[in-house]
């Protein structure tokens, strides 16, 4: 029903992604598969929507609405198995807001704050600029997806570390932890008194075979501690409207991330958004399928393309998200020489590894998101180029 190959030009449309190559890269010419943003339409549901709103002609403050609490808990529920109540929901701008607020009011400065690297790389912002420390628990590679070290989580925990910062699904690298996994890290967050700050923004981008688990679902106890950020934004590709949302069963944490919100004047209700999320939710769910089957094929694509053309360059087959994590220390360049590698000699832009941790060194991260064609020479352009490098 909808086409995902469509090419679209976004150049001149103040395009984050598209309007910033020649100052950015100094190319004007880079394809760009870097913000992870889509080259798609959002669902016509979500359109018609927005135009519904526009067509009022009055744009003045808005409050929230019963209808749009239900969408979420009714998608939620028949998406995820997840039973949230509408007044477990508050709305933030954005999820990387919400993760600087929660930093800041759930520890103090100078406290260290968990993240598991290579990690999406404003976790390291909203440590950092609230004053806070980042005590890393790196992740383990280990038969081709990321897996997590409890021992050296439990020793952080044991130093004092009183939040955790969780990505799940994970970005860059694609993995959908798994119910015993997520499980163990509830079981030492209980032990230790450890406040969990889960970041599920790609929940519903999950890939054939692969089923997410909401982190606040596994028990009441768990719950309890964690405020779930979340949005449609990713899902529907809506990241320009600036919405999100939070999911807190305990009135305490909810309570103080609220009152945060009201002092900050953040609290009021975006005109046009909630619109545009209750219809991606109530109306979207044939094109986010369709959506998933044309990702999960571009996935495999580069993969397969990758291993004939460009053998050294080892890729993490993603379980989830629209992006590609690439291995490509064999090239022998460091975060420099990929990006004159990226920028100059093949034309292309992704995002460079180091910016995720120490542990993203040599590594790039790919955006799927995108016509087949796009992809196509996306790769081709970096292959091509790359060639070079390799013994």
């Amino acid at each position: 029903m909808y086409d995902f190959e469509r090419i679209i030009d976004r150049r001149n449309t103040r395009s984050y992604k598209w309007d910033q190559n020649e100052k950015l890269f100094g190319n004007k010419d880079i394809l760009p598969l870097w913000v992870a943003d889509m080259d798609f339409e959002s669902p016509p549901a979500v359109k018609e929507a927005i135009l519904r709103r526009v067509e009022a002609g009055v744009y003045g403050y808005s409050v929230g609405s019963e209808s749009y609490k239900q969408a979420i808990v009714n998608w939620f529920g028949r998406r995820h198995d997840w039973a949230i109540q509408p007044e477990w929901i508050t709305d933030s701008p954005g999820i990387v807001t919400s993760l600087s607020l929660s930093v800041e009011l759930f520890t103090q400065p100078g406290d260290e704050v968990i993240l598991q690297s290579p990690v999406y790389y404003p976790f390291y912002d909203v440590i950092k600029m609230n004053d806070r420390k980042v005590a890393k628990n790196p992740l383990i590679l280990r038969n081709g997806r990321y897996e997590m070290d409890y021992a050296h989580l439990e020793s952080l925990m044991q130093g004092g570390a009183k939040l955790l910062l969780l990505c799940n699904p994970h970005n860059p690298g694609g993995t959908v932890w798994k119910r015993e996994e997520l499980q163990q890290v509830g079981e030492l967050c209980l032990r230790y008194g450890v406040t969990v700050i889960s970041d599920e923004i790609h929940c519903d981008l999950t890939l054939p075979g692969h089923k997410h688990i909401p982190f606040a679902s596994l028990s009441e106890e768990l719950a309890d501690i964690t405020i779930t950020t979340l949005a449609a934004t990713k899902t529907f590709n809506l990241p320009g409207l600036q919405t999100s949302f939070i999911v807190a069963r305990n009135p305490e944490l909810q309570g103080k991330f609220e009152r945060k919100l009201k002092a900050l004047s953040l609290h009021m209700s975006s005109h046009f958004a909630p619109e545009a999320v209750e219809a991606a939710y109530n109306e979207g769910e044939t094109w986010l399928d369709e959506l998933r089957q044309h990702i999960a094929g571009n996935a495999e694509y580069a993969i397969s393309y990758l291993a004939e053309h460009l053998p050294a360059v080892k890729v993490m087959r993603p379980e989830a998200t629209y992006l590609l994590w690439m291995d490509c220390r064999a090239l022998g360049l460091d975060a420099a020489g990929l990006k004159n590698l990226m920028y100059k000699e093949a034309e292309v832009a992704f995002n460079e590894g180091s910016v995720f941790g120490p542990e993203g060194v040599g590594h790039l991260r790919i955006n799927l998101a995108c016509p087949r064609a796009v992809l196509t020479e996306a790769l081709l352009r970096f292959s091509r180029a790359a060639a070079s490098y390799v013994e």
